[in-house]
C-alpha cells in the first residue's frame, strides 16, 4: 500500500509541474473531473486507514486520550474537522457495500457518503434491509446530479421510492423525531471576549430559526449604493436593528425591577467634547462617538455624581425623540433619510442635526429618522445633514465623494 500511495504522490507532483495555460479547455475540464474522482478515492482510502488506526486502538497506544485528539495532532486538523472525520470513517464502515464502492470509485463525494449513510440507517430502521438496498442504488444515482445538501433533503421522502407502503408513517415518524432532536439539542452560548465583545453561537430549531429569519432578512439586504458592509457585519447590524426595536416597544418583561434597557455612563464634559468614554453597567467602555450616537434618541436620566463616583443626585428620565415627536418625524420622514434607503419607520432612530449635548433643542426642526446603518454612518463620516427649504432632510456628500458637494434626499418614502 506504501508503494502504491507513493506511486500517486509522484504522478500528483507531476501534474503539479505541468502548464496549465497550454492545455486546452476540454482537456482542463476532463482534468478536473478527473482530479475531483481521485479526491474522493483517496478519502475512501484515508477513511479505511482512519478506521483500521482507530480499531487497533493506536491512538491510546501512543499517549493520546482517543483518536480524534491523535489525528488532531499527527495531521494538524481542527479537534472538530479531526472528530467528524472518525465519525465518517466508523459511518463508512458500517455502510452497506454499494456506498463504499460508490465512494472507492469517485462516484460520490464523502459529504454524500455522509448523506447517504444517515439515510440508509433510517430507512433500515423504517423498512428492513431490503429497502435499505434499494435506497443505496437509488441514492447513489441521485448524488451524480445532486449535491449533498439537495441529496439529503431528497433523502427524505426516499420511503416513496423504495417502501411506498409505508412511506406517509414513517414520514410522520420522522419529523416527531427531528422535533424532539431539536427541542433536545436547541441552545444559544453567549461567550465574552476579553475585549467586551460577545461571542454567539447556538442551533436554532425550525421554528425560532423561521422567525429569525423573517426579522432579519429584509435588514440585510444593502442599504444603498454607499453600503460596503460583508454579509455578515449585515447580519450583525440587522440582529441589533431588531434587539433595538424589541427595546423600543415597551413590551419586554421588567428585569430586577427595572425595564429593559441599556444603561451609559458618561461627563456631561466629556459628551460635550468628545473627550471621553462611557461606561456601560455591565462593565465594558463605549467611545464617545458611540455614547452621543445612543444619546440621540434615548431615555436621559441625569445624575450627580461626588468626587469618589458616590451619587448624590439622580433625575427624572428625559425622554427625547418619542411620542407626537416622533409620530410627526414618522408623518414627513416615511423611514430613514438617508439617501437611496429604503428603511421604514419602525427601524430607525431619531437623530439630532445638531446633537443635544451641543445646545441643539429637540424639536421637528432639529431630528431626522435614520436606520441603525446610516444613524452610524452619519456619526462616523463627512456627510452633513440638514433640512432643506421645504423643511425635508436634505444630505451634502463629502468633498471626496462629490467635488460640488450637491444636497442629496431620499426618493423612496412618499412625502406628506
Amino acid at each position: 500500500m506504501i508503494d502504491a500511495l507513493a506511486q500517486a504522490e509522484a504522478a500528483v507532483a507531476v501534474c503539479l509541474d505541468r502548464a496549465t495555460w497550454a492545455v486546452d479547455e476540454r482537456d482542463l475540464v476532463a482534468a478536473l473531473d478527473a482530479a475531483h474522482r481521485l479526491e474522493q478515492r483517496l478519502a475512501a482510502v484515508k477513511l479505511t486507514l482512519v478506521r483500521e488506526l482507530d480499531g487497533r486502538g493506536t491512538a491510546t497506544t501512543q499517549g493520546a486520550s482517543s483518536t480524534a485528539v491523535w489525528l488532531r495532532d499527527r495531521l494538524r486538523l481542527g479537534v472538530g474537522a479531526a472528530r467528524r472525520l472518525v465519525e465518517l470513517a466508523a459511518a463508512l464502515d458500517a455502510a452497506p457495500t454499494g456506498v463504499r464502492d460508490a465512494l472507492a470509485g469517485g462516484a460520490v463525494t464523502v459529504e454524500q457518503v455522509r448523506v447517504i449513510a444517515d439515510t440508509v440507517e433510517t430507512v433500515h430502521s423504517a423498512a428492513g434491509a431490503e429497502a435499505a438496498d434499494k435506497a443505496v442504488g437509488v441514492l447513489v444515482d441521485w448524488a451524480a446530479q445532486f449535491d449533498a445538501a439537495l441529496l439529503r433533503r431528497l433523502g427524505t421522502r426516499i420511503l416513496d421510492h423504495v417502501a411506498p407502503e409505508i412511506a406517509d408513517q414513517a414520514a410522520e415518524a420522522a419529523l416527531r423525531a427531528q422535533e424532539s432532536r431539536e427541542a433536545r439539542d436547541r441552545h444559544v452560548t453567549v461567550s465574552e471576549q476579553p475585549d467586551g465583545r460577545l461571542r454567539l453561537s447556538g442551533v436554532l430549531n425550525t421554528e425560532a430559526a423561521a422567525l429569525l429569519r423573517a426579522a432579519i432578512d429584509p435588514l440585510t439586504t444593502p442599504s444603498g449604493p454607499d453600503d460596503t458592509r460583508s454579509a455578515g457585519q449585515r447580519r450583525h447590524d440587522a440582529l441589533a436593528d431588531v434587539c433595538r426595536l424589541a427595546l423600543r416597544t415597551g413590551d419586554l418583561p421588567e428585569n430586577g425591577g427595572d425595564v429593559a434597557q441599556i444603561v451609559v455612563t458618561t461627563s456631561y464634559d466629556e459628551l460635550t467634547r468628545l473627550l471621553g468614554a462611557g461606561a456601560l453597567d455591565i462593565g465594558q467602555q463605549l467611545t464617545p462617538e458611540a455614547v452621543r450616537r445612543l444619546a440621540c434618541d434615548a431615555a436621559i436620566l441625569p445624575a450627580v455624581l461626588g468626587g469618589t463616583g458616590q451619587p448624590l443626585d439622580v433625575g427624572r428620565q428625559r425622554r427625547l425623540i418619542t411620542g407626537p415627536l416622533r409620530r410627526a418625524l414618522v408623518l414627513r420622514d416615511g423611514g430613514c433619510t438617508f439617501p437611496g434607503c429604503d428603511r421604514p419607520p419602525r427601524w430607525c432612530d431619531g437623530h439630532h442635526i445638531r446633537h443635544w449635548a451641543d445646545g441643539g433643542d429637540t424639536s421637528l426642526a432639529n431630528a431626522v429618522l435614520l436606520c441603525g446603518h446610516h444613524h452610524r454612518h452619519i456619526h462616523a463620516g463627512d456627510w452633513v445633514v440638514r433640512l432643506g427649504g421645504d423643511g425635508h432632510p436634505e444630505f451634502i456628500p463629502p468633498a471626496w465623494l462629490d467635488p460640488d458637494q450637491l444636497p442629496r434626499r431620499n426618493h423612496y418614502h412618499r412625502r406628506t
